[in-house]
């Protein structure tokens, strides 16, 4: 059960604060768990300013905005001073833009996690918690690649801080309704065109909400010790019940799968299942460091098969057409 007293009088900054993710933690932080303070860290002014205007963020006085990149060190390490704990949201993670501008992604989503992990250890920070994708389990494309380095890097951060009292875990999880980079807005806008676009009929994806993000991000710093990579359990969907939830009676326009797409997700490999814990509501891979014996871990469950697979594809829980249509309307 969570503490309610987690974030209580404590300083929470948030990387990619203005993002679909971060405005929901947000509202979520200053509404249930009564903070000190939220930062908002981010590179555009004009989407702060909008963010300051919304209706939950209006004249909210434990709201503060931080101008700043997460290539910028100096800028990181001062912005960190006196935070209690950091959410980071900030990546560049378009799988196109990520294949035509792979220097600048490597340069935000590897070098930047490096820079968030020696800042937070230089302001003994207490809790980092960065988030990753599905695509980050056996990468196909370099967006994938960035988030795999990253989520290692952060793993390992918590041996840079052996003497120190940060520690640094990740959040992995798949799909999620409502964000900006859903497919579900291209598809309401293609309504009236009686034709969807589809790149695969068999293509099936991990679908969260961001109330779940939010909610199972906040649930993972009561747990973390440090080192643990969580995946939430979350049901699958096909894309073709997708686009009948959302247009019904449409017909389909197969395209093709894009370059750097894969027909089917995976959030926990093969490989990674020898050192996965099944709990009742995640599973947990715990770090294959000699550190880690040495850490009272907070996981209570069973050990997973060795042959284990976290895919979208044979995943036991599915959504419906009915049940994905009354999320797309929430």
């Amino acid at each position: 059960m969570l503490r309610n007293d987690l974030f209580k009088n404590k300083s929470v900054l948030v990387t990619g604060g203005t993002g679909s993710f971060g405005k929901k933690i947000t509202a979520k932080l200053l509404k249930e768990h009564s903070p000190k303070k939220v930062i908002i860290y981010s590179r555009d002014e004009l989407k702060q300013f909008e963010m300051r205007h919304m209706p939950e963020f209006k004249d909210v006085e434990r709201l503060r905005y931080f101008i700043g990149d997460v290539r910028d060190y100096p800028r990181l390490k001062m912005a960190f001073h006196g935070v209690d704990y950091v959410i980071h949201a900030a990546a560049l993670k378009q799988v196109p833009a990520c294949e035509y501008n792979p220097f600048e992604a490597v340069k935000t989503n590897v070098l930047g996690a490096e820079n968030i992990i020696t800042a937070a250890i230089e302001n003994n920070v207490k809790k980092v918690i960065a988030l990753s994708t599905d695509k980050a389990a056996n990468p196909v494309n370099l967006y994938g690649a960035t988030k795999l380095c990253s989520d290692k890097l952060f793993i390992s951060g918590n041996a840079y801080a052996a003497g120190e009292t940060t520690r640094f875990s990740v959040v992995r999880y798949g799909n999620v309704v409502g964000s900006r980079g859903s497919v579900i807005p291209l598809f309401k806008k293609l309504k009236n065109t009686g034709a969807l676009p589809i790149t695969d009929e068999r293509m099936t994806r991990f679908w969260i909400t961001l109330d779940q993000t939010a909610d199972f991000v906040i649930k993972c710093f009561d747990r973390m010790c440090g080192g643990e990579l969580f995946v939430p359990k979350i049901p699958s969907m096909k894309i073709v019940d997708l686009a009948k939830a959302i247009v019904p009676g449409c017909e389909f326009e197969y395209i093709g799968i894009r370059p750097g797409e894969k027909l089917h997700e995976i959030l926990i490999t093969r490989d990674d299942a020898r050192r996965t814990v099944d709990t009742e509501d995640m599973y947990v891979v715990e770090p294959d460091f000699e550190w880690w014996g040495n850490i009272e871990s907070h996981v209570r469950g069973k050990k997973v098969s060795e042959d284990f697979v976290y895919s979208s594809d044979t995943n036991p829980e599915w959504l419906t057409v009915k049940e994905l249509k009354s999320m797309v309307e929430e």
